[in-house]
């Protein structure tokens, strides 16, 4: 059995089309970079993979944490799609941080949860779990 080029290509997916093809993958779009923040490690995995075939640059955290981490040492993403129930530090938390950092708190998050919309503060938008991906991308393509 061939294993695929790399983790997020499919044989026959978008990564093997050619340009133009139903499929194709499109090309990156330059400082659309999204950090996704999400715990569990499945459901964050087909979620950087629609995101990816979108032609978005994906970094991912595991918890609010490794994401202020992320956000104070690297690259200012476009979009956060933020997790609310999350280990170490959660969702709520992670706004509350980065809301009080000037240089952070105007990257839009939409927040992708089980809860409902009121209990995710100041979002700008809110994708309910398990997620739909033409929701989640519709979400996605609003706020960047």
């Amino acid at each position: 059995m061939r294993s695929a080029p790399y983790a997020g290509s499919v044989a026959g997916g978008p990564d093997t089309a050619t340009a133009g093809e139903p499929g194709a993958r499109r090309p990156d779009p330059p400082g659309k970079c999204i950090l996704l923040v999400e715990d569990d490690e499945l459901l964050r995995g087909a979620m950087k993979m629609v995101l990816e075939w979108e032609g978005y640059r994906v970094a991912c955290a595991g918890d609010g944490r490794e994401a202020l981490d992320y956000l104070r040492g690297g690259e200012r993403p476009s979009l956060i799609l933020l997790d609310v129930a999350l280990p170490v530090l959660d969702g709520v938390r992670f706004r509350e941080w980065q809301r009080r950092d000037p240089s952070l708190a105007t990257v839009p998050v939409v927040v992708v949860s089980g809860l409902d919309a009121a209990d995710c503060p100041e979002a700008a938008a809110h994708v309910r779990k398990p997620f739909d991906p033409q929701e989640l991308l519709e979400a996605v393509r609003r706020q960047v």
